[in-house]
């Protein structure tokens, strides 16, 4: 089960870029994503 977490934790992040609840506000949101995924 350890890749569905992967997905979830996932989706979870990118649902909280979107949203704005990550304190990195100038940056975009796929650099945000890439950096907590690589």
């Amino acid at each position: 089960f350890h890749s569905a977490q992967a997905t979830i934790d996932g989706i979870e992040e990118a649902h909280m870029i979107r949203k704005g609840q990550l304190s990195e506000e100038n940056i975009p949101a796929y650099k945000q994503f890439m950096a907590l995924a690589g």
